[in-house]
């Protein structure tokens, strides 16, 4: 299906195509969609134990976004132990902490976005081009929301 929308979506040599599965942790770490990356989102409101609930996901994941955390002060998380339980299934799994409520580590994600694309492309990655990439991606998402609205 990806194939088949690839040919159809026209992408520019710059572009970046995002995959959401949003059924479970399970299967998406047992297909490969050809991504450069497979990223895992993990809410805080799901527990600290997922990583080692479905370690195929979080070990097949370069990145591990820890959403929600403007929650956890009415939670009862432990991050330092959910940080643990990944790296003991995937060591070299990369970490962000992000709330898309307050924007907290929303920065962070959106380097990394543009530091993997960079790499993924060899692209050059100064940080003008970045800050221009940025500024693309935001007034998007605003027009995005505008046409939803």
């Amino acid at each position: 299906m990806v194939g088949h929308a690839m040919e159809k979506l026209h992408l520019a040599q710059d572009s970046l195509l995002l995959i959401e599965n949003v059924g479970n942790l399970v299967c998406p770490a047992a297909f490969d969609l050809g991504e450069a990356h497979k990223v895992v989102i993990l809410s805080v409101t799901e527990g600290e134990d997922k990583p080692i609930k479905y370690p195929d996901m979080f070990r097949a994941a370069s990145l591990m976004l820890l959403n929600k955390i403007d929650l956890l002060p009415h939670l009862s998380f432990d991050v330092a132990r959910c940080k643990d339980y990944a790296r003991r299934v995937n060591p070299g799994i990369t970490i962000l902490e992000l709330s898309a409520t307050t924007g907290e580590g929303m920065q962070a994600w959106l380097d990394w976005l543009l530091d993997e694309s960079a790499h993924h492309h060899h692209a050059p990655n100064d940080q003008q081009a970045r800050q221009t990439r940025i500024a693309q991606l935001e007034a998007e998402l605003a027009q995005l929301k505008a046409e939803q609205a």
